[in-house]
């Protein structure tokens, strides 16, 4: 599932310049990207393009005190460090290696159940996981401490999602939003801080 395909399907470059070049296209072509950036059963460029997003507003956050360290837990255990910075990289360890792509994963696990009652002609569960990772783009600006901007990330990435989900899955809007409705809620409402942004 997480295997990386040398040639996929629509052709996509490797490397740092190629995440900033699919960064941009999200934002500005999203239609075009999720048609032709996507490739069935390879998604290790999307989870590594989620990941880094993941890591860049989680560092931006750490870094302006909006996101707990080991400090604000209750019970802290002993082998955790004292050091303010090794409590950042261990908290971006989890962070990138375990939380963000175990998101990704039961999101499109939630999604893929949601697709099966209203899209039977859709893509596969790899998909929907690049789907959510892409989507997560404009979440790299919710490092920046600005409630009302996070808020704008967050449903720009819920309107990528639901627009990702209609081209790969092949349904329409109105299906792939009621698809959508439950990951999205989860990735950018509870994930990214949308609903606590919005002070919902």
């Amino acid at each position: 599932m997480t295997q990386w395909v040398a040639d996929p399907e629509g052709g996509r470059d490797r490397g740092p310049r190629a995440l900033a070049r699919a960064w941009a296209e999200v934002l500005v072509r999203p239609k075009r990207f999720f048609r032709n950036g996507i490739a069935p059963a390879d998604q290790a460029p999307g989870l590594l393009f989620g990941v880094l997003v993941a890591l860049v507003a989680a560092g931006g956050r750490l870094a302006t005190g909006d996101l707990p360290t080991f400090d604000s837990v209750a019970v802290t255990p002993t082998f955790v460090p004292a050091s303010g910075l090794l409590q950042a990289v261990l908290v971006l360890l989890v962070v990138g290696l375990f939380l963000a792509p175990a998101t990704f994963h039961f999101s499109a696990a939630i999604e893929t159940i949601g697709l099966a009652l209203v899209a039977p002609d859709r893509g596969g569960v790899s998909e929907t996981v690049q789907v959510i990772a892409y989507a997560t783009a404009p979440c790299l600006l919710t490092a920046i401490p600005s409630p009302p901007l996070r808020v704008v990330c967050c449903l720009y990435g819920t309107a990528l999602l639901v627009l990702g989900t209609s081209v790969r899955h092949r349904t329409s809007l109105p299906r792939a939003a009621l698809a959508a409705a439950l990951p999205a809620a989860l990735v950018f409402g509870y994930g990214y801080g949308g609903f606590a942004a919005a002070g919902l």
